[in-house]
């Protein structure tokens, strides 16, 4: 097993290459080949293959012989995680810059200045909304609204429908346009440079996006005013999020640190109250795990690795719990659902690690190489199921195709 945390910095796994899943496929497809799995990495193989074939169908779930679950590749002999890529898709739109889910529907931005629908799981295109506004360069989706940044340093906000047919409707922009044609067009309130990021705060109504001018401005969408602008970092802002548990919005740069504010009481301005840096490398990517018990933020970097701070519960600081190390490059994109954390990287691999129960050690389960480019954004979204809890996982890369991944993790008391 590979264990990550506050007593142990380093990984166990020496390769980072998963030879489980065939190479990237220029068309749409719903089915994978299983292809011969690499000895090193493979689990011991009984002397019969017929009692294996039948040990292993009595741990998978039913499904369709031509989509096989292939197993993680640990030396174990109980596997925790088994996954299976069931569409990989490629379209000349270009290169896909943000995803988000919602309502059922996965959301897709690229070069093509349209945002694609597509119908979960299978990923089957529901409709498409076509803009004039720019490249748009990040997306967020909350109940049936739909936020999206354009190039143009502005952000819209849509409403959709979802029934026999994909309807929508653009209902405002941000920010607001002048209704006195005297006034000048760049507003004041308006970012200076790309929006890269956003994060919607729901108990308050508050969109928070970051921009590449090194600031963060938290909108009203209310009266859809700018209530509170201020300069995060000293280089441009990568990511944002937010903790809908108390408000604190978390944000981080490529000067290398992650810092956290907190919204004055009863007032729209913020404050810091944290600065984490834990190297120098820019952090490209963050994700924030928030249960009853604990809350963990993680933070992926250039350097290749994923830090994470544990939240104390007395004082609500925040402490460097360890770091997680695996991938060879950059880790471009990052998602915390559950116990589990979705890394994807510069190395065009994506790793799913699990936290353990009541403490910081992480283990890395798979890792799932499908695609030939970075992998540039993720989503995931839960599915429920009786023994074993199940995932949905979207991934972009910029070899330009999107993929699905069904993941099922098994239970840990079944795996120790």
């Amino acid at each position: 097993m590979e264990f990550h945390g506050r007593k142990t910095g380093h990984c166990y796994m020496d390769n980072e290459s998963n030879p489980l899943q065939s190479p990237t496929r220029l068309s749409i497809r719903t089915h994978l080949d299983m292809y011969d799995r690499d000895p090193q990495f493979s689990p011991e193989r009984p002397p019969s293959p017929r009692s294996s074939a039948s040990a292993l169908q009595l741990m998978l779930p039913p499904g369709s012989p031509e989509t096989p679950w292939t197993l993680s590749p640990l030396q174990t002999p109980s596997p925790a995680l088994l996954y299976h890529c069931i569409a990989s898709l490629h379209r000349q739109d270009g290169n896909i810059h943000s995803i988000a889910i919602s309502k059922g529907l996965v959301f897709t931005v690229s070069d093509s200045k349209r945002i694609r629908v597509w119908r979960q799981p299978e990923c089957i295109e529901r409709g498409c909304i076509k803009t004039s506004s720019g490249e748009i360069r990040a997306i967020l989706a909350y109940g049936n609204k739909l936020f999206t940044a354009h190039r143009d340093c502005k952000i819209r906000i849509w409403n959709y429908t979802v029934s026999d047919s994909f309807g929508y409707k653009k209902i405002s922009t941000l920010p607001k346009r002048s209704s006195f044609l005297l006034f000048p067009k760049t507003s004041s309130q308006q970012h200076k440079d790309c929006v890269s990021c956003m994060a919607y705060y729901h108990a308050e109504g508050l969109l928070y996006t970051g921009s590449y001018d090194r600031t963060v401005k938290a909108w009203r969408l209310v009266d859809n005013k700018c209530v509170d602008s201020f300069v995060v970092h000293e280089s441009k802002v990568n990511a944002i999020v937010v903790n809908q548990d108390d408000g604190c919005v978390f944000t981080c740069s490529s000067d290398g640190s992650v810092k956290i504010w907190r919204r004055l009481y009863k007032e729209n301005s913020h404050t810091l109250t944290m600065t984490l840096r834990f190297q120098q490398s820019p952090v490209n990517a963050m994700a924030i795990s928030s249960t009853l018990s604990n809350c963990f933020l993680y933070s992926g970097s250039s350097d290749g690795t994923v830090n994470f701070w544990e939240k104390e519960k007395t004082s609500c600081r925040f402490n460097h719990g360890g770091f997680l190390q695996g991938h060879r490059f950059s880790v471009l994109c990052l998602v915390a659902i559950e116990k589990l954390i979705f890394s994807g990287s510069d190395d065009t691999t994506i790793r799913v690690w699990r936290r353990e129960e009541g403490s910081c050690f992480h283990e890395c389960l798979a890792v799932l190489d499908g695609h030939r480019g970075p992998v540039k954004c993720l989503a995931a979204c839960l599915q429920m199921e009786k023994i074993v809890m199940g995932f949905l996982v979207y991934s972009a890369s910029l070899d330009q195709t999107f993929k699905v991944w069904r993941v099922k993790v098994m239970p840990e008391e079944q795996t120790c």
